[in-house]
């Protein structure tokens, strides 16, 4: 089966892709093109979908560069593949020919550009990311390599929708007491819980960081089994892992 790779017109003339999982390797629960060596997946099979990703963007593997995500607002900047990487959800670069990738299985994975300045940006922005800033930290970065931030351009690729997003009280009290307006982005659910727009309030923060464009391309990770992995989905049917997508941009 060959590759799926949704893209955006927003994005252009870079080449980029949120890749769902169709065309890969793995199989088991990981069925599919699960990019993601934190998984319990074959490490040679997630190489071979990680090569075959980079083929697709008409790199070498190694210049498919990702990092150790832990849930941060921390932001690294590319400036080769050889480079020793530390931990960070966001990576930018002004170096042509590299590939920023980006996992998720829910959360969001951001691609941005600026062409005009050559420089492009990845960031995986859960909501605990989103919230602490990790979005506003790319653009940050991008503009201190050149990025004019009202060039900037940011889609946000599949992740998970409000109807699949249910949530407790405790986790509306985190986001008010960060700003209380962030109700918005919440809707009653059933009894004491709440239906929470991830989507939504990305493109809220990337908007407050001042991207010139900013936009969701509108896919459901839970609610698609067949395209994407999704971590909640795997807990509600009790299995014990789950594929990790991959998005990418290049130079």
């Amino acid at each position: 089966m060959t590759l799926e790779i949704l893209t955006s017109d927003t994005l252009g003339p870079l080449r980029h892709g949120f890749f769902t999982r169709r065309g890969g390797a793995s199989s088991g629960v990981f069925n599919g093109l699960n990019c993601g060596f934190g998984s319990s997946d074959q490490s040679e099979i997630v190489r071979i979908n990680r090569a075959r990703v980079a083929e697709s963007l008409g790199v070498a593997p190694e210049a498919l560069i990702t990092v150790h995500q832990t849930h941060s607002a921390d932001v690294v900047t590319v400036t080769s593949h050889d480079q020793a990487f530390p931990e960070a959800d966001g990576l930018v670069t002004n170096q042509p020919g590299l590939v920023l990738g980006v996992l998720t299985a829910d959360c969001q994975p951001v691609l941005f550009s600026d062409p005009e300045a050559g420089v492009i940006g990845a960031a995986h922005a859960g909501w605990r990311g989103a919230l602490d800033g990790v979005l506003d930290a790319t653009v940050d970065a991008m503009v201190a390599l050149g990025a004019t931030r009202g060039a900037i351009r940011a889609v946000i690729g599949p992740s998970i929708s409000q109807r699949a997003y249910e949530v407790g009280p405790e986790f509306l009290e985190t986001f008010v007491a960060e700003d209380p307006d962030n109700t918005r982005f919440f809707a009653n659910g059933e009894g004491d819980r709440y239906q929470f727009d991830l989507p939504s309030y990305g493109l809220h923060r990337l908007r407050a960081a001042g991207v010139g464009e900013a936009e969701w391309i509108r896919h459901c990770t839970y609610s698609d089994a067949a395209r994407f992995y999704s971590y909640r989905r795997s807990v509600h049917a009790g299995e014990a892992d789950y594929g990790r997508l991959i998005s990418a941009i290049r130079l």
